[in-house]
């Protein structure tokens, strides 16, 4: 089996500001909805391609304003997660999808072992591996604060979906909790705790890289309405700045 990828297509992993100098450090795992040449469009229609089934709608674009306004290192993952989901482990159904939501993922109904593991290999261990590198090299740095971005759809499975913005953790709230207590004091803010999803062991980033290093860690996830203009994008990246600030000033 040949590579997944032509010579000419987009390496699976981005790297900005590598040499960052402030302790924030950034990953957006479903930055982008493409997908590589050689699985076609996985049997979708290309309206289904621009959905959140295949991508973090505004993520990638607020994580690029929120990694200027801090000067942080930010590590985006450049295929969809249709093809294979680089916040899922391994061993997880979720890892390459047969079903999204509603919709039927047929390029991904009959995958062989080999397959599976090709997309595994050329898409999810780089992008990891380049996050796990980055960080090692920070070790001998100073401080580190990890920040995964991503967003969620305001209305999922006919129910909606009432927070503007949601806070994830699980055992280690250093920052969560913080920054939960500024944006509350945000009156026109709806905000989530754990919502609209948890943070659990199905999910890889938080728990390897965040939990697994003993960092101070948050997933933030915005919803996407409010991220799908530039304005929007760069509005909350400024807002996200500061209450991230604020949040690390409480644990010196």
């Amino acid at each position: 089996m040949g590579s997944l990828f032509e010579e000419h297509e987009l390496h699976p992993v981005s790297v900005e500001r590598a040499c960052g100098q402030s302790p924030f450090f950034l990953t957006c795992d479903h930055a982008s909805n493409r997908i590589p040449e050689s699985l076609g469009t996985l049997g979708l229609e290309a309206a289904d391609l621009q959905r959140h089934i295949a991508w973090d709608i505004g993520a990638a674009e607020v994580s690029r304003h929120l990694s200027e306004h801090l000067d942080a290192t930010l590590v985006l993952q450049n295929y969809s997660r249709l093809v294979v989901d680089c916040n899922r482990p391994k061993e997880s159904e979720q890892l390459i999808p047969l079903k999204s939501e509603r919709t039927v993922i047929p390029g991904n109904q009959t995958l062989s072992a080999i397959a599976r593991e090709q997309r595994h290999t050329e898409i999810f261990i780089p992008y990891h591996g380049a996050i796990t590198e980055l960080l090692d090299r920070r070790d001998q740095q100073g401080p580190t604060v990890f920040v995964a971005i991503h967003s969620f759809t305001a209305v999922y499975l006919d129910h909606g979906r009432p927070w503007h913005i949601g806070i994830l953790y699980n055992d280690d709230s250093r920052m969560a909790a913080p920054m939960l207590e500024q944006l509350r004091a945000e009156d026109e803010l709806c905000i989530g705790e754990n919502e609209p999803y948890r943070l659990d062991y199905n999910d890889y980033g938080i728990p390897v890289h965040g939990e697994g290093r003993g960092i101070p860690h948050v997933l933030i996830e915005i919803r996407q309405d409010l991220i799908s203009s530039k304005w929007g994008q760069e509005e909350w990246a400024s807002r996200l700045a500061v209450h991230l600030r604020d949040a690390y000033a409480t644990l010196q």
